[in-house]
């Protein structure tokens, strides 16, 4: 049998995926690299830190085993390790929701009046039947790493600009990050602005991608 001296070094080693999980800029990287694998200084420019904070919270991830890292020329690709690594940051984010009121709060007030949603089943049949369009409004760069088959690619800050390409008669469903993400609250309430029948689909492409539904980019493609 082990000694206490070895049982707690199990326990420390165990706790430093949970002490990766401690820091809300950690949190935003996960988030981010859950769309697409990015280096260092996309990752610094799109959660608003500086290169050298970013770099010493990816190698906190990357000794956690959250992300995996590769060369690429004179930058260094992170991306997250591989599906365990997303289901465990998208099941630690879920359940904040449910066990925590604080959390909930604070994502009402980030992403504002709550807007009709469609669900998985139903999109499903939607778009069998090609009665609606579905539109990825996330940046460019994080479609082309994936993206829900069948989604077209609308950017949320070129939206108003390409109105003009989604067909009157149809719905439109609009999807992001997931559901703390504010581009697809954004573009329903802009549609219906506009006078077009609009919903947010409830999950993002994390969450679809898990579910087997996605389109991802390989390197061939």
């Amino acid at each position: 049998m082990g000694s206490k001296r070895e049982k707690d070094a199990l326990f420390e080693a165990i706790a430093l995926m949970g002490k990766a999980f401690a820091s809300p800029r950690r949190l935003e990287l996960l988030d981010l690299l859950a769309q697409a694998p990015r280096n260092v200084d996309e990752l610094a420019r799109a959660s608003g830190q500086s290169t050298a904070n970013t770099s010493q919270h990816l190698q906190a991830l990357h000794t956690a085993g959250m992300v995996t890292r590769a060369r690429e020329g004179t930058s260094v690709r992170y991306a997250l390790a591989g599906d365990r690594a997303l289901a465990l940051w998208l099941a630690l984010r879920d359940a904040s929701v449910s066990q925590l009121a604080e959390v909930e709060r604070a994502a009402r007030d980030y992403l504002g009046d709550e807007v009709d949603a469609i669900g998985r089943d139903e999109l499903i049949a939607r778009l069998r039947k090609g009665d609606v369009v579905l539109v990825d409004v996330r940046p460019t760069e994080e479609f082309e790493a994936g993206h829900i088959k069948g989604a077209r690619s609308i950017p949320i800050d070129e939206l108003q600009q390409r109105l003009a390409e989604l067909p009157a008669d149809r719905e439109v469903v609009a999807y992001c990050r997931g559901p703390f993400c504010a581009y697809a609250h954004e573009a329903v309430r802009s549609l219906r602005a506009a006078g077009r029948r609009a919903r947010r689909l409830e999950e993002g492409w994390p969450e679809w991608r898990l579910a087997g539904g996605s389109r991802k980019r390989t390197r061939a493609a």
